[in-house]
């Protein structure tokens, strides 16, 4: 078996997400045969070398599981919170297997989240190579103009760049509020607000229903399903990795 780096076989062996990885290793928190390790070019093999984090030794996840949880409102997408607030660790902590969330949903937006111990398919899900796409329901203040509404499809100037170009549907529109479908090919920090407030119309709900091929359906709020295995592989065809 050839040596593999570090982040690598973290996310194999779902610790964390590839990304995460890479941050727990400059941290100084993983140790190679008692060695401290802080460089990411650092190799290992997992089985054969006494590989740990924070102390604790690591094995490979034989099973390979994804959660869909209807993240609710004012959770924290992470596993833990130094502010003490609620996060989706307090939602699934019972499951078996460690997994960890694919990406983040703003602490006040609710809907799908999908959480994994599998390591490579968490960092596809989240690298804009794959250009993954994320359907959200928006709810703004007021009622779009036309030109409004076709800068959020056409692409809306923010201070890291104009967006991608984004498929958007009235789903109801009133004098005081309207809703939005809204689906992005990016994953820019808070951008589906950004942009609506850039055009105007600053978001007052946010809800995602949908990423990739996996809709949030009829799963209630802090509640989670284990995708079919149906739903898996065209999860993973949806990054490349099923064929």
């Amino acid at each position: 078996m050839k040596p593999e780096r570090l982040q690598k076989i973290l996310s194999r062996a779902g610790i964390a997400s590839r990304r995460k990885a890479e941050t727990l290793i400059l941290d100084g928190r993983v140790s190679v045969d008692g060695k401290v390790v802080s460089e990411l070019g650092t190799r290992a093999i997992l089985g054969k070398d006494d590989i740990r984090v924070d102390g604790k030794a690591i094995e490979a996840e034989t099973e390979k599981v994804v959660l869909a949880f209807f993240k609710p409102r004012r959770c924290v997408t992470t596993l833990h919170d130094p502010q003490g607030r609620v996060t989706v660790a307090e939602f699934v902590g019972d499951f078996p297997l460690r997994i960890y969330p694919v990406g983040r949903l703003d602490y006040d937006a609710e809907g799908l989240l999908l959480l994994t111990n599998d390591g490579e398919l968490a960092h596809r899900l989240q690298h804009p190579r794959y250009k993954v796409p994320k359907t959200y329901q928006v709810k703004v203040r007021g009622r779009p103009s036309e030109a409004a509404l076709a800068r959020l499809q056409q692409g809306v100037s923010l201070e890291d760049g104009v967006t991608a170009p984004a498929e958007l549907t009235v789903l109801k529109d009133g004098e005081k509020t309207t809703w939005l479908s809204l689906t992005l090919r990016e994953g820019r920090n808070r951008q589906v607000k950004r942009m609506c407030e850039t055009v105007g119309y600053p978001v007052l709900r946010l809800r995602r229903t949908k990423v990739g091929p996996i809709s949030l359906g009829a799963l209630g709020t802090g509640k989670t399903r284990r995708l079919k295995s149906k739903e898996l592989k065209a999860l993973r065809r949806a990054v490349g990795l099923e064929k």
